[in-house]
C-alpha cells in the first residue's frame, strides 16, 4: 500500500527558473490528495508523470497567490479532458466567492465543485473515510491559514494465511478473528489471536505546515509524525524579518520537529533571497538531524511496518 509524496513546487512567493511555487502530491493507497496549488502546479504534474483527472481531493492553506494561482488553470484543463466526477475542495470560507467569481467571468466548468471549510473546533476531521483522516490545524498567518494532518487509520489485522486451512475457518471466523478474537476448535481448543494473525501496520502520517509564524504549541497536535513538513522562508539571522512577515525560519521549524518527535522533517517554500538553500538545512540540522531541504520533483515514501511484538 502506497504513502508517497512527490513534491510540485518548493518556493516562496517568487518562483525561480528552478522551483516553482508551493504545491504537493500525497499518494495513499492509489489515490491522490493535492495539497496547495500554486503557479503552473498542471504544468508539474504532467512532468512528474501524474494524470490530474485522477486528483478528487485538494486541500487549499490560504489564499495568497502563490498557493493558489495554479488552481484556476489547472481546475480548466480538468474540464477541457472531459473531466465529469465531483471535485472536493478545502480551505478557508473565502475560497468559494474566489473560484465562483473566477469561473463567472471565464465560463462554468463541466464537473461539480464540492467546497468543505474547516470547522471553528479544528480537531474536528474536514476529511474522513474508512483508511485515512485529514485533520486541520489552525496557523497563524496574515489571513486564514490551514496546515492539513494525513493519518492513516488503524487496519483490520491480517490472516496466516497457513491457519486459515488448518484450522478450517470460515468467513465468520476471519471476521472475528481479525478484529481481535481468539478461535475456539471443534474440539474447544482455544487458538490465541497472535498465532492465527500477522502483528498490524503501523499507521502512517504526514502533516503539511503551511505558511505561519512559530507556534510552538501545534507540536501536541503533530506528536509522532512520520513526515512533518514546514516552511522555512527564512534563516536564522532573519528572525526578525520572518516575524514581521508571520513566516517561519528554519531553525524554528526544527525546534517544532523535535518537539513533536517528528520521524522526517521537510523544509522549503525558501525565499528567493537564498541562492544555496544548504544554508538553512544546516542550521535546521543544529537542532534536528533528519532534516532535508526540499527540491521540485523529490518523492519521499513511507514504508509500511508492522508493530513489533515482544
Amino acid at each position: 500500500m502506497s504513502f508517497e509524496l512527490t513534491i510540485l513546487g518548493s518556493s516562496s512567493a517568487l518562483p525561480t527558473s528552478k522551483r516553482f511555487p508551493t504545491a504537493h502530491l500525497l499518494k495513499v493507497d492509489e489515490r491522490f490528495f493535492l495539497i496547495d496549488c500554486g503557479e503552473g502546479t498542471q504544468v508539474q504534474l504532467r512532468k512528474f508523470g501524474f494524470n490530474p483527472c485522477r486528483i478528487h481531493h485538494i486541500f487549499i492553506s490560504h489564499l495568497h497567490g502563490d498557493h493558489v494561482f495554479g488552481l484556476f488553470g489547472l481546475l480548466s484543463s480538468m474540464g477541457m479532458l472531459g473531466r465529469k466526477v465531483a471535485l472536493n475542495l478545502y480551505g478557508p470560507d473565502t475560497l468559494e466567492p474566489m473560484m465562483k467569481q473566477h469561473f463567472g467571468f471565464f465560463g462554468s466548468l463541466p464537473f461539480e465543485i464540492r467546497y468543505h471549510v474547516p470547522s471553528p473546533d479544528v480537531d474536528l476531521p474536514v476529511f474522513e473515510d474508512e483508511k485515512l483522516q485529514v485533520s486541520p490545524i489552525r496557523l497563524k498567518h496574515r489571513t486564514t491559514t490551514f496546515g492539513y494532518l494525513f493519518q492513516e487509520k488503524k487496519r483490520a489485522l491480517n490472516m496466516r494465511k497457513e491457519s486459515i486451512e488448518k484450522y478450517g475457518l470460515g468467513i465468520a471466523d476471519v471476521v472475528r478473528i481479525k478484529q481481535g478474537s481468539d478461535h475456539v476448535t471443534k474440539t474447544g481448543e482455544i487458538i490465541s489471536n497472535q498465532r492465527l494473525t500477522l502483528p498490524p501496520f503501523l499507521e502512517r502520517s504526514y502533516a503539511y505546515i503551511s505558511d505561519t509564524v512559530f507556534l510552538p504549541s501545534i507540536s501536541e497536535k503533530l506528536k509522532g509524525v512520520d513526515l512533518l513538513f514546514h516552511e522555512a522562508t527564512f534563516a536564522n539571522k532573519d528572525e526578525k524579518l520572518a516575524l514581521a512577515t508571520l513566516h517561519s525560519t528554519a531553525l524554528q521549524a526544527a525546534t517544532l520537529a523535535k518537539a513533536a518527535g517528528a520521524g522526517k522533517l521537510l523544509i522549503g517554500h525558501f525565499s528567493s533571497r537564498y541562492k544555496d538553500y544548504k544554508l538553512l538545512v544546516e542550521e535546521a540540522r543544529t537542532v534536528f538531524r533528519d532534516t532535508y531541504g526540499v527540491e521540485d520533483g523529490d518523492r519521499y515514501s513511507l514504508e509500511q511496518r508492522r508493530e513489533t511484538t515482544e
